[in-house]
């Protein structure tokens, strides 16, 4: 199934299955009462629907089949008249990854400036384990790493995303990502699909000026990542029946309608198996967590503007295209505010002390 959120104009949000190749929403509590005079929890929002688990899953197949055979009034609507939110609005959490090696590889020489075009040099004639950027990049090798996002900060497919005023090298990244199905805590890798809810595209804004000086700290990434609007999901929850193997998937980023990066998930070095066993370590993951799977970079291309040293700006329009996930778009805006604070120095407080 593919599921969606949308707002009403009283600001009520609903939660629907789309069915008719994609054109028609059928609201699912709308359509549970049609059916026997009851609304049910599990489609009273897209987090009430996770922790249904398989249960929620098999009502609202019912309640498909019945739509398409019945066709009661008042509990479809057109999928293009609908003002579309993130598929979890508010999600329990964001954690992000980097599962692809060639990302990460990528990212290490490009800090590395010439001796980055050297170390390609190497590597094509020694194996990547000779190459420097292997040597920098070897914890990676031995555990999953990630970080937390700001789950208040999730935009939909659609939404214009605000270039914050402090940047001059804002990026996107080809990504897709989880939601947590069911709860549970050190859950071993052989029985990590049970606990994927859904699968969506996700796009981790970066401020990449501001990210790598903020590295230098051993901590973060902050204001490199954390701003407003910096999280996009959507357009959909796709379930995991109709995904078959999330690895053999085709994504695709596209700026402006020119393609720009291409890659599969085929190349995922950690699984998001992987990543549930590790995240689940003497800590409680639960329905609504989200886990993304970093930049998606490999054979087929580079998967954000960062690996070529290629930036957007204001008024550019980016699509993210992951298979059997559809298309995640949206626009970017300047920021209101003027240019005035410079995070990369000191000043940016006001002051050259403190």
């Amino acid at each position: 199934m593919k599921l969606v959120t949308f707002e009403t104009k009283n600001n009520e949000q609903i939660i629907g299955a789309l069915v008719n190749a994609n054109t028609t929403i059928i609201k699912l509590q709308a359509a549970s009462i049609a059916r026997d005079g009851k609304s049910l929890k599990f489609f009273d929002n897209m987090l009430e629907f996770l922790r249904g688990g398989a249960e929620a899953r098999h009502e609202a197949q019912v309640i498909i089949e019945y739509v398409s055979s019945k066709e009661p009034s008042g509990v479809t609507i057109p999928f293009d008249s609908i003002k579309l939110l993130p598929p979890v609005p508010l999600p329990e959490s964001i954690r992000e990854t980097m599962t692809f090696e060639q990302h990460i590889i990528n990212a290490i020489r490009v800090k590395m400036k010439t001796l980055g075009r050297i170390d390609e040099i190497v590597e094509k004639i020694f194996g990547r384990k000779r190459t420097l950027a292997y040597r920098i990049n070897k914890s990676w090798y031995e555990r999953p790493i990630y970080y937390f996002g700001n789950r208040h900060s999730v935009i939909a497919s659609g939404a214009e995303v605000t270039m914050p005023h402090y940047t001059e090298k804002f990026d996107y990244e080809l990504e897709f990502g989880i939601f947590i199905g069911k709860k549970g805590v050190n859950i071993p890798r052989e029985k990590a699909s049970e606990y994927i809810g859904g699968y969506t595209i996700f796009n981790d804004w970066s401020a990449r000026d501001i990210q790598a000086a903020e590295t230098g700290g051993f901590l973060g990434p902050a204001k490199g990542k954390d701003f407003d609007t910096g999280n996009a999901m959507g357009p959909y929850l796709v379930t995991p029946d109709e995904i078959g193997d999330p690895y053999n998937l085709t994504m695709i980023a596209r700026v402006n309608g020119e393609e720009w990066s291409r890659g599969t998930s085929a190349e995922m070095h950690w699984k998001f198996e992987d990543l549930i066993a590790y995240m689940s370590r003497a800590e409680t993951l639960y329905p609504g967590d989200f886990i993304g799977s970093g930049t998606c970079s490999g054979s087929l291309g580079k998967g954000c503007g960062l690996e070529m040293n290629r930036f957007l700006k204001p008024d550019d329009t980016v699509e993210l295209e992951v298979e059997k996930l559809g298309i995640l778009h949206n626009r970017i805006v300047a920021d209101t505010m003027e240019k005035n604070i410079n995070l990369k120095k000191r000043d940016w407080y006001g002051g050259d002390s403190l």
